[in-house]
C-alpha cells in the first residue's frame, strides 16, 4: 500500500492528538510540522520522531510529496492555511470553526470543489460507536418520530479568573463557537434534521482574566502565579444557553458552558421520539440509554457483535474495551483518508460544508442573543 505523506500545522493540544490519531492508520506517515517558531516546531518533532520541522508553513506546502495538511492552529489562521495548502493543491482536514467569517468559509468549500480536493471539518464526535449505533437506531425507525432534542456540552477548565487561553481572543463568541457548534452538529447529524431558528441567550461571567505572560497549551495553565499573567477585559461568553426549532415538529434546548465545575468534557444528547428515546454523553462513551415508555428501560454496552448494522465497523475492539476520544479522530482520519487515496471514494466524514452551516448556526445564535429574539437560521441548504 502506497504512504501518504501529510503535515500538521500547530503543536498544541490538537497537533498532538491529530499526529497520534494519524499513526495508528498505517497508510499515512506524518512527514512535516509547521509551528509559530522553528523551535517550536523542532522540539515538537524532535519528541514525537518526526524529522522535518519548521516555523513557515508554506515551506511545506512547496513540497510536491506532501499530500495532505491538518490545520490545528489558532481558530484565526485556519482560513489562510487552508487557502493556501488548497491553492497549494493539497487535501486538507480543518479543525473547527472551519473559518472566522462565512465568505471566507465559503471561499474555502469553493476552492477544494474546484481543485476536487478532500476537505474535512474535525466534526470527531460523529464518531464514537454508541454514537453510530444511536443513528442507526433511528434511521431504522426505532425511536419513531423525533419531537425533542435536547442537552448540554459542559466543561470546567475556564471557571477561575487565572485560567486562560488564546480562544478566549479569538472571535465574537468562544463557548458556543467553540463546543456549541460540536453538540449542533452531532444534533443534525443524528436526526437528520437542520437547525432552522434559535432563541439564544450568552452570558460572560468572567468579565476581567488573567493572561499569562507566555504562552500555554489548551487545558494547561492551572497553577500560574500573580507575577505569570497582567489582566484582561474579556467580551466573549463563557456560557449559552439556547432553544431551537428543526423545521415544523421537532423542538430543542441546549446549554454550552466552559465554567460548570467537575464537568470535564460532558457532551449530552438526548433524543425522544414517539416510539422510545435514546440518551448518551462523551463521559460514559460506550454507553447508551434507551428510553421506553411500556417496558424496562435500557443499558446498551459498547459491542461490535452486538450493535446495529452499519454502526459496528466503528468499533474496532471487542466488548468490553472502552473506545473513546482519541479513538474519534482514528475513525475520521481514516474515512478522510481513503478519499485522499481514491478521489472516487464517497465522504463518509464531514467535509466543509458542515463546517460552514455551523457557522450560519453560530451567526444566528448570535444575533439572536444581541436581539433577544428568536432567529431563523440561514443558509438554505446547508
Amino acid at each position: 500500500m502506497k504512504k501518504i505523506r501529510t503535515a500538521i500545522f500547530g503543536t498544541g493540544f490538537m497537533g498532538r492528538v491529530h499526529t497520534e490519531a494519524v499513526r495508528r492508520l498505517g497508510n499515512v506517515e506524518v512527514a512535516a510540522i509547521a509551528a509559530r517558531t522553528a523551535d517550536q516546531a523542532r522540539k515538537f518533532a524532535d519528541t514525537l520522531g518526526i524529522e522535518s520541522a519548521t516555523g513557515d508553513y508554506t515551506t511545506i506546502l512547496n513540497d510536491p510529496e506532501i499530500e495532505a495538511v491538518h490545520v490545528c492552529a489558532p481558530n484565526a489562521l485556519h482560513f489562510e492555511m487552508t487557502k493556501s495548502a488548497l491553492q497549494a493543491g493539497k487535501h486538507v482536514v480543518c479543525e473547527k470553526p472551519l473559518a472566522s467569517t462565512i465568505s471566507e468559509a465559503q471561499e474555502m468549500v469553493d476552492l477544494a470543489k474546484a481543485r476536487n480536493l478532500a476537505n474535512c471539518t474535525l466534526y470527531n464526535i460523529r464518531f464514537y460507536p454508541q454514537i453510530q449505533n444511536m443513528l442507526h437506531m433511528r434511521e431504522a425507525g426505532e425511536f419513531g418520530e423525533i419531537q425533542i432534542v435536547q442537552g448540554t456540552y459542559s466543561q470546567d477548565w475556564l471557571l477561575y479568573d487565572t485560567d486562560w487561553n488564546w480562544r478566549i481572543e479569538s472571535g465574537p463568541s468562544r463557548a458556543f463557537a467553540d463546543i456549541g457548534t460540536h453538540w449542533c452538529d452531532l444534533a443534525e447529524y443524528l436526526t437528520g434534521l437542520k437547525i432552522t431558528s434559535v432563541c439564544a441567550e450568552l452570558e460572560t461571567f468572567r468579565k476581567a482574566r488573567k493572561r499569562p505572560k507566555h504562552s500555554i497549551e489548551t487545558f494547561a495553565g492551572k497553577k500560574l502565579q500573580p507575577s505569570d499573567y497582567d489582566e484582561v477585559p474579556v467580551k466573549t461568553e463563557d456560557f449559552c444557553s439556547m432553544m431551537f426549532h428543526m423545521g415544523e415538529g421537532v423542538r430543542g434546548s441546549m446549554t454550552a458552558s466552559q465554567v460548570s465545575a467537575g464537568r470535564k468534557n460532558f457532551l449530552s444528547i438526548e433524543l425522544y421520539g414517539t416510539k422510545a428515546s435514546a440518551a448518551w454523553n462523551a463521559e460514559r462513551p460506550d454507553e447508551l440509554w434507551v428510553g421506553n415508555r411500556n417496558s424496562a428501560n435500557e443499558l446498551y454496552i459498547k459491542d461490535p457483535s452486538l450493535m446495529r448494522a452499519g454502526a459496528s465497523q466503528y468499533a474496532d475492539l471487542p466488548g468490553g474495551h472502552s473506545e473513546g476520544y482519541d479513538d474519534t479522530f482514528k475513525q475520521i482520519l481514516r474515512q478522510f483518508y481513503k478519499k485522499v487515496a481514491d478521489s472516487e471514494q464517497q465522504a463518509e466524514f464531514p467535509t466543509f460544508v458542515d463546517g460552514i452551516r455551523q457557522l450560519y448556526v453560530l451567526n444566528a445564535v448570535l444575533e439572536s442573543a444581541a436581539k433577544r429574539a428568536w432567529v431563523d437560521v440561514a443558509g438554505g441548504d446547508w
